[in-house]
Formats: C-alpha cells, sequence, structure tokens
C-alpha cells in the first residue's frame, strides 16, 4: 500500500494545543487498503490532535454510512455506523504500536500518518453479522426470504395427540386450586 498524502499530519510545526482535521472518506480510500468489502462508502471523520510539551493526543471520531450485503438474503443496504478512537502519543527511542491506545513514536519525527486508524476504525465498526433492516421489520420481501420461509420447519398441533389420562388427572390439580 503507498502512504496516502493527504493522511499525514505534519505536528512539528504546530503550536501546543488543539488542532482539527476533517476527512470526508469514500470507496477509493479502501482501494488502497485492498478492500473491497462496502459496495460504497460515504463516512465523515473528525480527528482533533492536542499537542503537549511531551506527548500529543490524538480522538478520532467518525459517522456515516457504508453499503454492505446482507448476510441473509445477499441484497445490499445502506448502513449507518459511527465510532469513537483515542490514542496517546509519545515520543522514544525506537517505533511502537503495539498498545491500541499508545503509539511510541522515534525522536525526530515530524508527521504521523493516521490512514491505518482512519481504515481500522470505521472497518471495526461495522458489525459481524449484518441485516438488513427490511427483515427486521418485515416489510423487505425478496425470494431469498420467499424461499426460507417455505423450507422453514412446520410447528404440529400437539394438543390433539392423545394424552395418558393419568397425566390428565394430574393436570386437573394445578388448576383446581
Amino acid at each position: 500500500m503507498k502512504n496516502l498524502k493527504e493522511f499525514l499530519i505534519p505536528f512539528a510545526g504546530l503550536k501546543e494545543g488543539k488542532h482539527q482535521f476533517d476527512y470526508q472518506i469514500d470507496n477509493s480510500f479502501f482501494e488502497q487498503f485492498d478492500f473491497d468489502e462496502y459496495q460504497n462508502v460515504d463516512v465523515k471523520v473528525d480527528i482533533e490532535l492536542e499537542k503537549k510539551s511531551t506527548i500529543m493526543e490524538l480522538c478520532l471520531n467518525h459517522k456515516g454510512i457504508v453499503n454492505v450485503p446482507c448476510d441473509m438474503t445477499g441484497e445490499n443496504f445502506d448502513l449507518k455506523i459511527k465510532g469513537k478512537f483515542n490514542l496517546v502519543i509519545k515520543f522514544g527511542e525506537e517505533f511502537n504500536n503495539d498498545s491500541e491506545e499508545l503509539l511510541i513514536l522515534p525522536h525526530g519525527e515530524f508527521q504521523l500518518d493516521v490512514s491505518q486508524y482512519i481504515y481500522e476504525s470505521i472497518v471495526l465498526s461495522v458489525p459481524f453479522k449484518r441485516v438488513h433492516p427490511g427483515i427486521k421489520d418485515g416489510t423487505l420481501k425478496t425470494e431469498a426470504l420467499d424461499t426460507l420461509d417455505k423450507l422453514a420447519p412446520k410447528e404440529e398441533n400437539k394438543e390433539n395427540e392423545d394424552i395418558d389420562p393419568r397425566w390428565e388427572n394430574l393436570k386437573k390439580l394445578l388448576t383446581d386450586k
């Protein structure tokens, strides 16, 4: 994957305090990561970088829509997503991103690539099981759902079966209080 230049934040020239960065994410962003599970992406990402004398704090918020296939019917639908990610950035001897909440940059580093953090936060905010909202409320009519209804096991009426008279007498005890 090539480095996405617009996602490089040059923090060396920034004054201490809070700085705002806004990004609009679409399909071309995910193509850079060879990720093609989403049909259409429209996500707004807001990054707030607070620079202090020895550390920096990054707060990433995203909200938008990804078009994904339903896991039950295969129908594409727009799924609303939102999420938040916080990261503390310190300086040390060598690069270390082993922790999810702490990033250590080597002394002398002057910029931060946020593309990987944006990618991960969007992908992780999409639920593992994606179900079309029309299935939940019963408004979606597709061939796949009709087939599932036809193949569903039918419940038989078991009340009409002959019941042992001894059990019938025991049931009467429960109702004859």
